[in-house]
């Protein structure tokens, strides 16, 4: 009886511990990155149907959860895309190319930062740049290449 009150508490025990860190963990490390990235989407979505304004306010608010997630966790490559992307969208240019850097320095070849940098390359009138971007992205196969080519062959 006792061997199985032990057994009980044990399973109970691992059971707390590992629904934790489930719970508590994402792919940067933070609900607060997970909280940033989900706003970040929902900026765009707006965005896309012309709604910048509500875009822009989502924006801002994604930073926060960033910026704490960055705080708890720094050098993460997938945060410091999002901050990155929020810093161009809000117009703070000079920010948000030094956040994409710091996550190529982390990740060379993350898509997500190749394909934002590459658009604020674009917008900067940096277009050897943009293409250096676009070549890194070549063998990617992802929509990233598809969507920065594109940029690339309007401007």
């Amino acid at each position: 009886m006792k061997k199985n009150l032990l057994l009980t508490i044990i399973f109970y025990f691992a059971l707390i511990i590992s629904s934790y860190g489930a719970a508590s963990t994402s792919s940067s490390g933070s609900s607060n990155y997970d909280k940033g990235a989900t706003i970040i989407k929902k900026g765009k979505k707006l965005e896309e149907k012309g709604k910048i304004e509500k875009a822009n306010k989502r924006y801002k608010k994604a930073l926060k959860y960033l910026i704490k997630s960055n705080e708890e966790e720094p050098n993460q490559a997938d945060t410091l895309n999002y901050l990155g992307f929020a810093l161009r969208k809000l117009g703070n240019i000079e920010e948000a190319e030094k956040y994409y850097l710091l996550g190529l320095n982390i990740e060379p070849e993350h898509h997500g930062i190749n394909e934002y940098l590459g658009e604020l390359y674009i917008n900067t009138n940096r277009m050897n740049l943009a293409k250096e971007r676009l070549e890194v992205l070549k063998n990617c196969n992802c929509e990233e290449y598809d969507e920065l080519k594109e940029l690339i062959e309007k401007n």
